[in-house]
């Protein structure tokens, strides 16, 4: 049973830096791509990144792109969201995802993520 543990969250200033880690309790997670995703109060989940079982390929809204990278290490059961030069626009819930569902929708394409974890809370101040 694949169950997806989200920590790092927390409150910084603008320009600063918080490293997010997803951990799969189940260790299972390594069979599937990885995504993480976020909320906003009032707005509808949305793609941050993901990762390609392999870690080789990756892929970033372009609201985040160049200052975000997704990771998930060799023989570490945890994919990692680095995220710097932090915006107040990006104050949010994070969650990561597992990408249960085999199919050539983008991986940006929330439905195809079936495996969510309880999210953590990112505030960036101004």
């Amino acid at each position: 049973q694949v169950q997806l543990v989200e920590s790092g969250g927390g409150l910084v200033q603008a320009g600063g830096s918080l490293r997010l880690s997803c951990a799969d309790s189940g260790r299972t997670f390594s069979r599937y791509a990885m995504g993480w995703f976020r909320q906003a109060p009032g707005k509808e989940r949305e793609f941050v990144a993901a990762i390609r079982r392999s870690g080789s390929t990756t892929y970033y809204a372009d609201s985040v792109k160049g200052r975000f990278t997704i990771s998930r290490p060799n023989a570490q059961n945890t994919v990692y969201l680095q995220m710097n030069n932090l915006k107040p626009e990006d104050t949010a819930v994070y969650y990561c995802a597992a990408r249960t569902i085999i199919s050539g929708a983008p991986m940006a394409s929330l439905g195809e993520y079936r495996l969510w974890g309880q999210g953590t809370q990112v505030t960036v101040s101004s």
